[in-house]
């Protein structure tokens, strides 16, 4: 069965435990993007040893590619992709927005236009909790509007009150689903305080396992999307779990659960390790860059992960000028490993009752750069 309990608290900063059907996950918890069922160049197996509990796969690219009925004949995404550990699975809205260049947003759903072969596709809130559903997915969320930023003020009201209204939809079609899982609510609003609010106290009087905050990371600076947090938290419950949804570098991760949340997604740790980046404790790292060509170092000497620690970095640079897969490959496992290895200093940080210290910390050391070799 679903649950979540709080363990320690530092100022708004949390750590705690969500049960799923297919294990614990550890709060706060980052979770890579498996967007069609992969975590893009890693295997399942390099996925669960960097320390990930879960992974988040997508709505909309896996039904239109394989197809969820046929997911689900075939045992569910958890067998499909050999991940017998906790998934997310997103409601499909930020792509239909991002991907699809011809849509149209009614009060019944969104129609677009499949970026893959041309053909119209409908997607409603009952249609995409079925997805989820037939997926297997632990955690599934709301099917939302979600816009760019910044957007006119009225449209971000209608957008929030058309989520509300696919919220209650979804609501009712998840009670068909099997015990166990849970779904999510979505505030909406932009960075009108106001809206958030609404949105946020409309929501929990729905009764959802847990909130997310969407909407954010989509062009806004740092500082509004720091106070929207600071400002829809409150209102949400301290007894279900908090999303912050696409968030992902590590400044903001910081930021964000010093402000009380306790989940976060992002592609960015893949997408980086395959255009050459690697995200260290000393900030990020291009290994395109010719510096590197003779450098003997590895990413990082004290790092758990064998991408980071036993390869060097002039044999990184030489894969990544080649372009060679293997560069795509140690990149982004080394990447993976990091953001877990920040998510784990975050956790533990809490539970000593000194997250403050260790956030200061690690911003210095992300601040400095990378050491001169």
């Amino acid at each position: 069965m679903f649950g979540f309990s709080v363990s320690a608290t530092a100022g708004a900063a949390r750590r705690g435990e969500i049960e799923t059907p297919h294990g614990t996950v550890r709060t706060p918890a980052f979770m890579p993007v498996g967007t069609q069922g992969t975590v893009k160049a890693l295997q399942p197996g390099q996925v669960r040893e960097t320390g990930t509990d879960i992974v988040l796969a997508n709505t909309y690219h896996l039904m239109l590619r394989p197809g969820a009925e046929r997911i689900a004949a075939l045992g569910g995404l958890h067998a499909f992709m050999r991940w017998p550990h906790p998934i997310l699975t997103d409601s499909g809205g930020y792509q239909v927005m991002s991907l699809s260049e011809l849509r149209k947003v009614e009060e019944g759903g969104v129609t677009f236009r499949s970026h893959l072969d041309g053909a119209m596709v409908a997607l409603s809130p009952e249609r995409a909790i079925e997805i989820q559903t037939l997926l297997g997915a632990d955690i599934l969320m709301q099917l939302d509007e979600c816009l760019r930023l910044p957007a006119p003020a009225a449209e971000v009201e209608r957008a929030m009150m058309l989520s509300l209204r696919w919220a209650e939809r979804s609501k009712r079609a998840f009670e068909a689903t099997p015990q166990g899982r849970a779904l999510f609510g979505i505030v909406q609003g932009g960075v009108d305080v106001a809206l958030r609010e609404r949105s946020a106290r409309e929501l929990v009087g729905m009764r959802f396992d847990g909130y997310a905050i969407g909407g954010l990371a989509v062009g806004e600076p740092q500082a509004a999307m720091f106070a929207t947090v600071e400002a829809t938290v409150p209102h949400l419950p301290p007894d279900r779990p908090r999303y912050l949804m696409g968030v992902g570098e590590p400044d903001d991760i910081l930021g964000a659960v010093a402000r009380g949340i306790d989940m976060f997604d992002c592609v960015l740790p893949t997408r980086a390790g395959r255009h050459g980046h690697a995200y260290t404790r000393f900030g990020k790292v291009n290994l395109r860059n010719a510096r590197y060509a003779d450098d003997a170092r590895p990413l990082d000497a004290e790092s758990a992960c064998p991408a980071a620690r036993d390869y060097s970095r002039a044999y990184l640079h030489h894969l990544v000028k080649s372009n060679e897969v293997l560069g795509a490959v140690l990149l982004s496992w080394a990447n993976v490993a990091y953001y877990q290895a920040l998510m784990a200093g975050i956790r533990a940080a809490v539970a000593a009752g000194n997250f403050a210290e260790f956030a200061e910390a690690t911003r210095a050391d992300l601040d400095a750069g990378d050491p001169t070799p």
